[in-house]
């Protein structure tokens, strides 16, 4: 009992004496914010938060290492704080450029291109056929697709293939054949479930630019179908 007394009064001691140096009070005060923002990172579902705290986290402990000092430690940290900058600067950028593709769905394969995988398609050529599971996202970079079940041809800057992506059965409702020779590339589930948990506003502003899509389908169709109910009927 005696012994443990006496460490405590040595560490209290210490204590003291740290507090009256201004270095070392700077030590103390920067490690225990950068271990205050580790515990806090524990509680954060989100990436960019998350990121942001190890920044700060990695900033305190630099400054803790530096202090007191532990050259371990600040190595340790000033390895780490580029790598989250760097997750971070990324993962804003992201944000920035799917904000800019709702108003521009041009500039939706331009932002995901990091993410994706491209293939070469020959003419004629099947990319996916009725039933089979939805695990990609396709889009056009050069060449002419057909969907024949739907009767749609697309050409390149085109998304398909985003309809059974996100339908509760996971399966195509129509195939995909290469008409010409096809650049295109794709994403997958995994991939695109990584972004959406880096970056939530990624998920739902892509769910909102294929809303507007099937908005613009079945507008159409609901065109098509009144202009062919108020046309003549064809001779016989």
């Amino acid at each position: 009992m005696n012994e443990v007394l006496d460490w405590l009064s040595r560490q209290a001691a210490l204590m003291v004496a740290s507090l009256a140096d201004p270095v070392q009070l700077l030590a103390l005060v920067s490690a225990a914010v950068a271990a205050a923002l580790v515990i806090v990172s524990a509680f954060v579902k989100t990436m960019i938060p998350l990121r942001w705290l190890a920044v700060a986290s990695n900033l305190g402990f630099i400054v803790y290492g530096l202090a007191h000092p532990a050259p371990l430690m600040v190595v340790l940290h000033a390895v780490l704080l580029p790598a989250n900058l760097w997750r971070v600067g990324q993962m804003v950028r992201l944000t920035k450029r799917v904000h800019a593709s709702v108003a521009d769905s041009q500039q939706l394969e331009v932002w995901l291109r990091p993410y994706m995988r491209a293939k070469i398609y020959r003419a004629g050529q099947r990319v996916f056929g009725v039933g089979d599971v939805a695990d990609r996202l396709y889009f056009v970079v050069t060449g002419t697709v057909e969907l024949p079940e739907v009767g749609r041809t697309l050409q390149a800057g085109q998304m398909f293939g985003e309809i059974a992506f996100f339908a509760p059965d996971r399966r195509r409702s129509s195939s995909a054949r290469c008409v010409t020779p096809c650049q295109l590339m794709s994403i997958d589930e995994d991939t695109f479930r990584q972004l959406v948990y880096q970056n939530p506003d990624f998920g739902l502003e892509v769910v909102r630019l294929i809303a507007g899509r099937l908005s613009a389908d079945v507008m159409r169709l609901t065109r098509k179908t009144g202009d062919d109910a108020g046309s003549p009927p064809a001779a016989s």
